[in-house]
């Protein structure tokens, strides 16, 4: 299952009134073989005879829910890039989160793996002993997580299915670490370095980049716990009584309340969320039963600088040093000075590596993290404007090798309705990292199949478990004529390890198919199908 895939914000927003996102597949096909091209194709002349496919692979192919639907497969070898399995390698599809392979090997390449985000708080005033007349400003520097996911080990923590998709899909699952870790961090560091006393206030400095609305999820750059507020409710000790609930980052001035009752065992769970105030009242109401698993909800944060400042406040006196300034309120970024040159630096946090980053981003397919990408690259050329980063990327795929006539993207998630990519230019994208002392590191970052991130739960006990690393995609909507869902796209791509060392790249995409109710499980069967097409390719002898 790809949960890039969000039907329930889609059911929502169509309730409302909102315009539909339905992103259609493609219907056109012209034939099994590439598109014509005005430069040399690198594919060998007769290419592509889906007759040499696994029985198994056409019989899914030829499943009624696809009878209308339009199929792209891609396999190639290691060593030459000799095509193994072919068809429609040239046609454009909807690639859903198999785009986050494009938007994650671009800030890979122009970051660098090793690459480390140091976020610091300088001291903008006057010092006298442990008071500081003045203020403390920490300069957002586009970290996703802010110590939040970071283990004692400084990996980064993720669950199967990310908390960030928990209003979509049931059993979202929260990491343990302290999503304030990288602010707590520094409110102590603040204290080491000798402050006691701030006369003054607290400001995060956002100037690095303009959050840019057609991203969506937004990137800022300061985000803490991804910008959510989590809510988790679980059953009460009787049918009756008030269901339990907890939440975090508890920062103010956010506050939560619950009517959550709970009812008998195998009753209704439906949990609803309103958010008031500038989503800073919290309403959950309904009902939760008794035998159910605890159900986390989250609640967006909408100024997650704001959200900063009064986080920082709110460590620094739990550290031992007293700000004068209100910690509730807007952050007051007028006070910004023009340069930090000759301020002294009081605390810094430091990331964990790029290459953990892009690692929960390609396993628990991280929205955000993934438009983040598109931002960091515009960043890294001295830009603030977001849709600078597109160039960098286009740059990068010329010099990997990928032809860009065949990727169109308008985001970093897949989400765009202008998003499109061939199987050839997934592949190309694959076969690049292949040629890099990255590709372990690369492939690895990827979802394994029955083991972790996306495609833990498929394929759990098939013979090629732990053999498939691939990023799933998916773009559904809703189709309000048949009361079905209409799947634009189901997609996967990524590496076979076929043993002895090689490992084959491989795409496999449907586009236009559709289930037979409005249920998400029918979303979720596709998804599966795709993920058996991926094992059974690496299964197969050739």
């Amino acid at each position: 299952m790809d949960v890039s895939i969000r039907v329930a914000a889609v059911r929502r927003r169509l309730a409302a009134g909102c315009a539909a996102l339905l992103l259609v597949a493609l219907a056109s096909a012209t034939s099994a073989g590439a598109a014509p091209s005005p430069s040399p194709s690198p594919w060998p002349p007769g290419a592509g005879d889906p007759g040499r496919l696994d029985p198994r692979i056409t019989q899914i192919m030829q499943k009624p829910e696809y009878r209308h639907a339009q199929w792209g497969l891609l396999q190639t070898a290691p060593d030459d890039g000799r095509v193994l399995h072919s068809m429609f390698p040239g046609q454009f599809f909807i690639p859903g989160s198999t785009a986050k392979l494009f938007s994650v090997s671009g800030p890979w390449q122009t970051l660098g793996p090793d690459h480390r985000f140091v976020t610091p708080v300088y001291a903008v005033g006057e010092r006298n002993g442990a008071t500081l007349t003045g203020d403390l400003d920490l300069v957002a520097q586009g970290d996703l997580t802010m110590g939040g996911r970071t283990r004692p080990d400084g990996t980064v923590a993720y669950t199967d299915l990310d908390h960030t998709y928990a209003d979509d899909f049931p059993g979202a699952t929260l990491t343990p670490e302290n999503p304030l870790a990288g602010i707590d961090q520094l409110a102590r560091q603040v204290r080491d370095a000798g402050i006691t006393r701030v006369d003054g206030d607290v400001i995060v400095d956002s100037r690095l980049f303009a959050p840019d609305p057609l991203l969506d999820p937004v990137p800022t750059p300061l985000i803490i716990n991804d910008n959510l507020i989590d809510l988790l409710t679980t059953p009460g000790s009787r049918p009756g009584a008030d269901a339990r609930l907890d939440w975090r980052p508890k920062v103010a001035p956010y506050r939560v309340t619950s009517t959550v009752k709970t009812v008998g065992a195998g009753g209704p769970t439906n949990i609803a969320v309103t958010a008031t105030d500038g989503g800073t009242r919290i309403r959950l109401s309904g009902t939760i039963a008794a035998d159910a698993a605890p159900l986390l909800r989250v609640s967006p944060v909408a100024d997650p600088a704001s959200f900063g400042r009064t986080a920082l406040i709110e460590a620094l006196r739990r550290a031992g040093v007293r700000v004068t300034a209100d910690a509730t309120g807007p952050n007051p970024v007028a006070r910004l000075p023009r340069t930090y040159e000759g301020r002294p630096r009081v605390a810094a946090y430091t990331s964990p590596p790029y290459e953990q980053y892009a690692k929960l981003i390609l396993k628990v397919s991280h929205n955000l993290g993934a438009n983040l990408g598109i931002c960091l690259m515009a960043v890294a050329t001295g830009s603030r404007r977001c849709e600078d980063g597109f160039p960098v990327l286009a740059d990068f795929l010329d010099r990997a090798g990928v032809d860009r006539r065949q990727v169109q993207l308008a985001d970093g998630r897949g989400g765009n309705p202008a998003d499109r990519a061939t199987p050839r230019a997934v592949v190309q994208m694959l076969a690049y990292w292949q040629r890099t002392p990255d590709a372990r590191r690369f492939r690895e970052a990827l979802p394994v199949l029955g083991v972790d991130g996306l495609l833990a739960e498929n394929c759990r006990n098939c013979p090629a478990r732990g053999k498939v690393f691939a990023k799933t995609g998916a773009a559904v909507g809703a189709d309000f004529l048949g009361d079905r869902l209409a799947v634009g796209a189901i997609t996967i791509a990524g590496y076979l390890d076929k043993g002895g060392g090689r490992f084959d790249t491989f795409y496999a995409g449907v586009n236009g198919a559709s289930t037979p109710t409005a249920d998400v499980d029918g979303v979720e069967a596709i998804a599966n199908d795709l993920a058996m097409i991926a094992a059974y390719l690496q299964e197969s002898p050739v």
